[in-house]
């Protein structure tokens, strides 16, 4: 096995969110209170006790990819194409100058065209198999993201997609990191893509009665760590970064938003909903992510919580990172408050959100923080953003299974 001896940089971010798009509309979006959260459109809610969601109502496929493309891939696989060509412009990186045979793609996503295949089943009732696309068999399946994303980049180096659930845009990045640290790849496009937002899978959320049901309120609907929160509230979205070696970064002179520092990742083996009750498994997991960045809890400025503002899930991460920091008390937030749970995309897209941290000097809000609940005795930034200059931070993804990632970025 090879030891870590390369630097990992992010050079470029891409971003779908339902407060904004890019580096600069996500970023807005949380930090200026850029309502996100709605009533439903997509589907009828009827049945479901849950009518809300982190809606993307203004994605124009037709701006990242010509007409045969856009009716040839479903929404997943659009939000994937469209995400990696904004982080690969935001990079500037050209890739005719490069090795495309040491270019990855590294992509996760809980649920992948579970929508499409929903929406394709129900043709199928109705009309029999002649009415069902036949692009259904290789739209609905993870890979189907990173492969094309590579087909369309021209890309041959390591293709890998993961189902972690909402740790997957999480892992996918810090696995995309070690590939670059061995010297087994020079740039790797990883993150998360997730557009869930049909009937039968909102409406299997909604029967585990997982989801805030604050329908007349959708803006503070999400509340991470708010002592009346009652639920995630789902969204779709993406989050794709580019990850190149450092010293190539800065031979061809790119912007370096951040360094990839570290990363671990654990399982509770406890629940496939709930977490420990001791934290041990998630706290361990910001340890083994510190001890691979080399640094210490007193180091970490800024924790990006996975704070998904479900009852017991706030309140086990408060207590993981209680157990993780001992005494040092640092700023906590989660942007789900604005951007709402993008499940297997969130963490690619916290992620996006902290390597913007330490050039912004500034740190986004939990927003919908009303009641502190005193379970999640933390140093939150409430409601608005915090001015701060930091040069380690730290995102948490926690997932169903109990799949626990947390990647470290530092200031460069």
């Amino acid at each position: 096995m090879k030891f870590a001896t390369h630097r990992v940089a992010i050079t470029g971010i891409g971003a779908l969110s339902c407060v904004g798009h890019g580096k600069d509309g996500l970023w807005d979006g949380c930090t200026q209170g850029t309502p996100g959260v709605v009533r439903i459109t997509r589907f009828d809610t009827g049945p479901f006790s849950c009518k809300i969601a982190g809606e993307i109502q203004d994605f124009n496929p037709s701006q990242w990819m010509d007409e045969k493309q856009e009716k040839r891939l479903d929404r997943f696989a659009q939000f994937s194409l469209a995400t990696a060509r904004m982080a690969l412009i935001d990079s500037g990186l050209d890739l005719n100058r490069v090795d495309r045979e040491r270019v990855g793609i590294y992509i996760g996503s809980a649920l992948g065209g579970i929508a499409f295949a929903e929406e394709q089943h129900t043709a199928f009732l109705a009309h029999g198999i002649k009415a069902v696309r036949p692009t259904l068999a290789i739209s609905v399946f993870g890979g189907a993201s990173s492969c094309n994303i590579a087909m369309e980049l021209g890309t041959f180096g390591p293709n890998v997609a993961n189902a972690n659930s909402c740790a997957s845009g999480a892992i996918a990045i810090g696995e995309a990191a070690r590939l670059i640290a061995r010297g087994d790849a020079d740039v790797v496009l990883a993150g998360g893509v997730e557009c869930p937002l049909s009937q039968l899978a909102f409406g299997a959320f909604s029967l585990i009665r997982a989801m805030s049901t604050r329908n007349e309120d959708p803006a503070t609907a999400s509340r991470p760590f708010d002592q009346k929160r009652d639920g995630f509230v789902m969204a779709e979205g993406a989050g794709i970064l580019v990850l190149e070696d450092l010293d190539l970064a800065r031979k061809r002179g790119a912007t370096i938003y951040a360094e990839v520092l570290g990363y671990g990742t654990t399982n509770d083996a406890y629940s496939m909903t709930s977490p420990r009750p001791d934290a041990l498994q998630s706290s361990r997991c910001m340890h083994l992510a510190m001890r691979d960045a080399k640094c210490s809890p007193d180091e970490i400025g800024y924790i990006s919580a996975h704070g998904s503002s479900t009852p017991l899930n706030d309140a086990g991460e408060a207590k993981a990172i209680q157990i993780a920091m001992g005494n040092h008390r640092p700023a906590v937030s989660s942007t789900k408050s604005s951007h709402a749970h993008a499940l297997g995309a969130a963490g690619a897209m916290e992620l996006a959100l902290c390597a913007q941290t330490f050039h912004r000097k500034e740190l986004p809000p939990s927003r919908n923080l009303f009641y502190k609940d005193d379970e999640c005795d933390l140093d939150i930034v409430a409601n608005n953003p915090r001015k701060a200059e930091v040069r380690r931070v730290l995102s948490n993804s926690f997932g169903f299974g109990g799949i626990n990632a947390c990647v470290v970025l530092g200031a460069v």
